[in-house]
């Protein structure tokens, strides 16, 4: 959303679909899993009373409006895409099927992911690690608002450090905040590398995806450090 309250912002969605273009133009496979919340979040809506299955269906249907804007926005740039949904809605997106989508990305096509899991009670981080483990990708990248993984909130704790690289075990004893619980069960079951970066840096996007940008990488065996 940009510098809006909510919804879309134009500038935004065009820094975005360039960036990930640019990308695409050097080899890269993109699979994108959108989320709601610049339209509506389910659990917001179920703090405020909603029925909680309900909220969240309406927090997915927020996911398939900017899956549909997403998608357009690169078509427009001359990047192949095409959506796909985990609630089956033909007439709107076509619901995802694994073969189709590795299909697509071989095909050169960025690969949007709306409806979110197509469930209620899960978030868009369980969406995200679920689609890659599915797709076997090589690195899951989460954008957020700030720098990476820190070893306590740094709203909190001015000192507190950000990692530069963590193990899973480091997050699970030290209760550090970098996914659902759903979400890092999969990645760390299915040994899914994850690189948190903050996306308010130029180009980000497409740094993050040709592995030039500095964030906080979690995996499998890894040596704790700081950034």
């Amino acid at each position: 959303m940009g510098q809006l309250d909510f919804g879309i912002e134009a500038e935004m969605m065009s820094q975005v679909v360039h960036s990930i273009k640019a990308a695409c133009t050097q080899g890269v496979q993109v699979a994108i899993v959108v989320g709601g919340g610049n339209i509506f979040r389910g659990v917001q809506g179920s703090a405020s009373g909603m029925n909680r299955t309900r909220a969240d269906q309406m927090g997915m249907m927020a996911t398939v409006m900017n899956g549909l804007a997403l998608v357009d926005a690169l078509e427009r740039v001359g990047q192949p895409a095409q959506a796909f949904c985990a609630i089956e809605m033909p007439r709107v997106m076509k619901l995802f099927r694994r073969d189709e989508a590795l299909q697509a990305l071989e095909r050169g096509e960025v690969c949007v992911f709306a409806g979110g899991t197509g469930n209620p009670f899960f978030t868009t981080d369980s969406a995200a690690a679920l689609r890659a483990a599915e797709l076997d990708v090589d690195e899951l990248l989460k954008g957020t608002q700030v720098n990476g993984i820190y070893e306590a909130d740094p709203r909190k704790v001015p000192t507190a450090r950000c990692y530069q690289s963590v193990s899973f075990a480091t997050c699970l004893s030290q209760r550090l905040q970098v996914m659902d619980a759903s979400a890092f069960a999969i990645c760390q079951s299915e040994g899914i590398s994850l690189r948190v970066f903050n996306m308010h840096q130029e180009n980000v996007i497409e740094r993050a995806l040709l592995g030039d940008v500095q964030g906080t990488l979690v995996g499998v065996g890894l040596e704790d450090s700081f950034i």
